[in-house]
């Protein structure tokens, strides 16, 4: 089969052949319709990423659409070793799929699934978000971001403050539900007062898909906004911005 091939370290995916996996007890063959492109996929690529297994070669991605041998079409996540989801056909345990409602297409739900299940199980898992509560949402033009607005919003936010470093981006994200939104684009300064306002009339949550400077900021901002200790739920996601703060 074809597929998307890494054949050793720091080596880039190449188009090439791999036989065709067989499922074992409790596996599912999948025919590969859609694979996701995120930034765990481009991590693991890399090697960068804590889950990677540095044993080559492997297919590329974690996760994607496809039908079964049956013929119903599922949401697939987390093959098995060395079988990723950029292939003719990946192996997965039965209970690794969900159905696919019809109204979904392949591609978005390929898309969605995993920034979108990020964002929800940040919200309700580690945050314990209630409605009516204020969320900062700290990188929310990327796909995660866009997505944890718009679930923030059906959750029954209060508001949403939602960051981000394109200023057009941020003006569709602000049509999908962003009560305020603050460009990354000002010097550290400035920024930090941006996010002081914020934090002064309240935050409740943050979820945090940038780490880095923004991050830093944002954490020194709650700290000086107000007189008295008040408590927020910070759910780190991603590092885009960097790994590491001073």
């Amino acid at each position: 089969m074809k597929a998307a091939i890494i054949a050793g370290p720091g080596q880039g995916p190449v188009y090439g052949d791999l036989p065709a996996p067989t499922p074992g007890n409790g596996e599912c063959r999948i025919a590969v319709t859609a694979a996701a492109i995120s930034p765990v996929v481009k991590s693991r690529a890399s090697g960068r990423h804590y889950s990677s297994s540095g044993r080559f070669p492997f297919v590329v991605g974690i996760d994607g659409v496809g039908r079964r041998d049956d013929g119903s079409r599922v949401y697939f996540a987390l093959p098995r070793a060395p079988y990723g989801s950029m292939a003719e056909h990946s192996v997965v345990r039965a209970a690794q799929c969900l159905l696919v409602p019809d109204g979904l297409d392949d591609v978005t739900a390929a898309a969605i699934a995993n920034p979108g299940v990020s964002s929800w199980a940040a919200l309700t898992e580690r945050a314990r978000f209630k409605a009516g509560e204020t969320v900062l949402v700290n990188g929310a033009t990327g796909t995660a971001g866009r997505l944890a607005v718009q679930i923030a919003k059906y959750l029954g936010a209060g508001k949403v403050i939602a960051t981000g470093r394109d200023i057009e981006a941020l003006k569709s994200v602000a049509a999908l539900g962003a009560d305020v939104t603050i460009p990354l684009i000002a010097d550290g300064d400035a920024l930090e007062e941006a996010f002081k306002e914020q934090f002064a009339l309240g935050v409740d949550v943050v979820i945090d898909y940038l780490w880095g400077a923004s991050a830093e900021r944002l954490l020194i901002a709650a700290a000086k906004a107000g007189k008295d200790a008040v408590p927020i739920r910070f759910v780190q996601i991603g590092s885009v911005s960097g790994a590491e703060i001073t």
